[in-house]
């Protein structure tokens, strides 16, 4: 085993899920990771012990940055994915109605989601998503920990904020 496959490859899907909602684009978020892993692989030297899922994230944070101000002038699209009808998470329910209000619920955070600049989404999906530590996502946005904190809080009360309005207009 290679020391990239060692190191890196168990945290691609990490990587394609933080590109995926920084970039607002299925096609890009691919294009991102596979950018980012041809740079950890040929910057693998440089990595020296440490984390190194925080360290692949960090190179996709930066590529999904430089991949959204390079189409700036083109407008987000909106990732609009449909949940499966074999989704895990609606297997609890016991009636098409329950699953109906969660597909629901779900679209609309989603859209929350998507609607919170990136800066302000990348640490919900760092901490949420891919329960990172504090100090690691203060690695990854090169910010320190009490900005990492303080966006997060306000990510969490302008989602909360955006998440009531969807729900009201819907």
């Amino acid at each position: 085993m290679t020391r990239f496959d060692e190191l890196l490859a168990p945290h691609m899907d990490a990587a394609y899920n933080l590109a995926r909602w920084l970039t607002g684009n299925e096609s890009a978020a691919r294009d991102v990771v596979q950018e980012s892993a041809l740079k950890a692989f040929k910057f693998l030297h440089r990595f020296e012990d440490g984390n190194a899922k925080a360290w692949l994230l960090t190179i996709v944070r930066n590529e999904s940055f430089n991949w959204l101000k390079a189409s700036a002038g083109h407008r987000w699209i909106a990732i609009g994915d449909d949940i499966p009808e074999d989704d895990s998470a609606l297997a609890h329910s016991d009636t098409p109605e329950l699953s109906a209000i969660h597909t629901q619920d779900v679209a609309l955070l989603q859209r929350a989601l998507e609607a919170l600049s990136p800066v302000f989404r990348e640490v919900i999906i760092l901490k949420e998503l891919e329960d990172m530590p504090y100090k690691d996502i203060a690695n990854v946005t090169d910010v320190p920990i009490g900005t990492v904190m303080s966006r997060l809080a306000r990510a969490r009360a302008m989602l909360k904020t955006q998440y009531m309005k969807l729900c009201c207009h819907e």
